[in-house]
C-alpha cells in the first residue's frame, strides 16, 4: 500500500471512530443541550458533500467513511433536533 492511501485510510478511520463515543453517550444520555445546532448542520450538509464527491470519483475509502460519519452525525443531529422540538 501506498504511504498516502496509508494516511488517507488512517484518517478516515480515526475522523469516523471519533464519532462513536459521542454518539453512545447521546443515545443513552439523550442530553444533547451542549451540542451547538447550527454547527451540527453543518457538519452533517458537509460530510453528506464529502460522500457525493467521493461517488463521483468512485474513491471507496472517502464513500465507506463518509457513509459511517454521516450516519454516526447524522443520528447525533437527530437527537437535538427532537430535543429541540420538545423544547418548543
Amino acid at each position: 500500500m501506498e504511504i498516502t492511501s496509508w494516511i488517507g485510510n488512517c484518517a478516515a478511520t480515526l475522523t469516523t471512530v471519533s464519532f462513536i463515543p459521542q454518539a453512545i453517550q447521546i443515545i443513552r444520555t439523550r442530553d444533547t443541550k451542549s451540542i451547538s445546532l447550527p454547527m451540527y448542520l453543518m457538519f452533517v450538509v458537509g460530510i453528506f458533500l464529502w460522500l457525493l464527491y467521493g461517488l463521483l470519483l468512485q474513491n471507496t475509502p472517502i464513500i465507506i467513511s463518509n457513509i459511517c460519519t454521516f450516519l454516526l452525525s447524522g443520528t447525533i443531529l437527530c437527537y437535538k433536533l427532537m430535543e429541540k422540538k420538545e423544547e418548543i
